[in-house]
């Protein structure tokens, strides 16, 4: 499912035009990505939590020229699912197996 199905969907059942849809969608994403980047964890009950995550400096490699590469400290964000969120997912009987990831079509 795209942004824009997801908006569809949303309209559709709610009955909201999807102009107002989209700007409340795009809003709580900034929101989410301001909040995040201040260093503020967002928490929202019964869903999961954004959280900003440290990953510690470690050496990688660059395989094309055959170097070791020192990577610093960093922090990147990361979503944790609540437990409800994750039982849902696992009773549900449409899920089978984890959905293939098209990176080409990601927005």
């Amino acid at each position: 499912m795209r942004k824009a199905d997801l908006i569809n969907k949303i309209s559709d059942k709610t009955g909201i035009p999807k102009v107002d849809v989209l700007v409340t969608l795009e809003t709580m994403f900034r929101e989410i990505k301001t909040s995040l980047a201040h260093g503020e964890n967002l928490y929202i009950r019964g869903f999961g939590s954004f959280i900003i995550k440290k990953r510690a400096a470690k050496i990688g490699r660059n395989i094309k020229k055959n170097v070791s590469v020192s990577i610093p400290e960093h922090f990147i964000p990361a979503f944790k699912p609540a437990k409800e969120f994750i039982q849902e997912i696992k009773s549900s009987p449409d899920v089978k197996e984890a959905p293939e990831i098209n990176e080409d079509n990601e927005d």
